[in-house]
């Protein structure tokens, strides 16, 4: 094992989360330094290894920085972490949003300590999930951010807190459910927890335990209803909506990125004969989530359940590019997942700086806002317009990579109607996003938002850096799609394709 940078990278968060709460008593300004401390040094140390990264061809499907230790000997469990193409972006994405994140919570003042700690075990949580390689290691990942996400709801929320708070933790528990009952039945079948040594051995030794199909689907009932699909999606508007800030920008820049990334890392990886055999299915509940969520979106009048919403018909192009099953349309759901987190973690924390300067979150008693807050309004209006798929945005190259690597796709039949149906998403996604810049910013304005205040320096610091990304994504893909070839490169091998 060579030094332990994943391991550093993976325990600093929790590490500061520990000192935050029990050593730094109730000094805040000690509190939120620590906090970005812990936060910053990870984000930093992800970037330092995107940019040591091995792009050789030569490094197609090679877990690179791995660790590999003996943790349950009577189960050949293992503390095993690596990335590779396909893992490392995330990281970069979870330990950027987790920076950001405590930055957008500075001005929370309520149980301060509590409130860190909390946010920064979420961010090892999320990271444990993308980087680990043993299947054991990957579920207890999954399962310590339930807690976490729970009090951070539940103390921190607004409106029916504590319900969402519930019945995310209840829809959770029953993904994961499912989720423990494939893990324990690969492990049956094949003796091993180890991701890369299933992939690589084969599955055809399944059939002795249960039918491949059965594994296949009992893992992706867990990665469906974190994505979320439809129609295990409710969970998902109720806790948007009552979470706070920072935590509905991880929650939808981060946290649901594990159901996309679980797909593809297990169900498509180590099923490839049942993914194909089963791709249509899930390609018409991409179709209906894709439409379905952009008509909802539409209908709603709550600023924060709007982007909520918006989020299902998001998340359906990446489950279309998924299961489309060719390597561009793969690639492009990857690029979707990091372009998505970017993208809805800015409007999610535009949004809340909206709604804290105004007090008010009902788009009807909204309008005229881009004359007391000019830098919001830009900025939002980026944001949806890389939300609605612009050039030279990151929304614009992750969803062109799916409708192309769908429509060309040999593996799936009938794939260029499912195609052609998504991409009316696009317009309806259009339609939602003009509508809220129109009705919030550019209507008449309101005499009684005279004097709102404007984003303050910390508040552009993070919303400039998210445009950052969403430019640089957009207008140099290649910085991406070539890392993410090289992490799926095996997988489409596997398929055929």
């Amino acid at each position: 094992m060579d030094f332990s940078y994943l391991s550093i990278l993976l325990f600093l968060p929790v590490a500061g989360a520990i000192i935050v709460a029990f050593f730094c008593g109730d000094r805040a300004r000690l509190i939120r330094w620590l906090a970005a401390v812990f936060t910053f040094l990870p984000f930093a140390l992800s970037v330092a290894l995107f940019a040591v990264f091995d792009r050789s061809q030569a490094a197609a499907g090679l877990i690179q920085f791995e660790e590999k230790l003996l943790w349950i000997a009577p189960l050949n469990a293992n503390y095993h972490l690596g990335v590779d193409g396909l893992s490392l972006p995330m990281v970069v994405l979870t330990t950027f949003l987790g920076f950001l994140s405590v930055l957008i919570s500075w001005k929370i003042n309520l149980r301060l300590r509590e409130y860190f700690g909390w946010l920064l075990l979420l961010e090892t949580s999320i990271l444990g999930v993308f980087l680990s390689l043993d299947l054991l290691l990957f579920f207890i990942m999954w399962e310590i951010e339930i807690i976490p996400m729970y009090f951070l709801i539940t103390i921190w929320g607004a409106g029916r807190k504590e319900y969402s708070a519930m019945k995310y933790v209840i829809y959770t528990l029953l993904g994961s459910a499912f989720m423990l009952a494939g893990i324990l039945s690969l492990y049956f079948t094949t003796g091993s927890l180890n991701m890369v040594e299933i992939a690589s051995g084969g599955l055809g030794m399944v059939q002795t335990i249960m039918p491949a199909a059965a594994i296949f689907f009992l893992l992706l009932i867990g990665f469906a209803i974190k994505l979320p699909v439809f129609p295990f999606h409710t969970w998902l508007p109720d806790a948007h909506t009552d979470a706070p800030t920072a935590v509905s920008v991880m929650l939808a820049g981060a946290l649901i990125k594990m159901g996309g990334y679980g797909m593809i890392r297990l169900c498509v990886s180590l099923f490839p004969g049942v993914a194909k055999q089963y791709a249509v299915i899930l390609i018409i509940l991409a179709v209906i989530g894709v439409l379905y969520g952009a008509a909802v979106t539409l209908r709603q009048t709550d600023f924060k359940r709007m982007i909520a919403y918006s989020s299902i018909s998001h998340m359906g192009y990446v489950l279309l590019g998924v299961f489309a099953l060719s390597q561009v349309s793969l690639v492009g759901a990857a690029m979707q997942m990091f372009s998505h987190g970017v993208i809805t973690g800015l409007l999610f924390a535009m949004v809340g700086l909206v709604m804290h300067n105004t007090h008010e979150r009902d788009l009807r008693n909204l309008g005229g806002l881009a004359r007391q807050m000019p830098i919001i309004a830009v900025v939002f209006s980026v944001a949806g317009l890389a939300s609605l798929g612009l050039p030279t945005t990151s929304g614009f190259a992750a969803e062109f990579l799916i409708f192309i690597g769908s429509f060309t796709s040999t593996i799936v039949p009938g794939i260029q109607i499912y195609t052609i149906l998504s991409i009316l998403g696009v317009v309806l996604t259009a339609g939602y996003i003009l509508w809220m810049l129109q009705r919030v910013f550019y209507g008449p304005p309101l005499e009684k938002f005279n004097g709102t205040a404007d984003a303050d320096i910390l508040e552009r610091v993070y919303m400039f850096a998210l445009i950052a990304v969403i430019m640089l994504v957009g207008i140099y893909p290649a910085i991406l799609t070539d890392l993410f070839k090289l992490g799926i490169s095996p997988i489409v091998g596997l398929l055929g394709g």
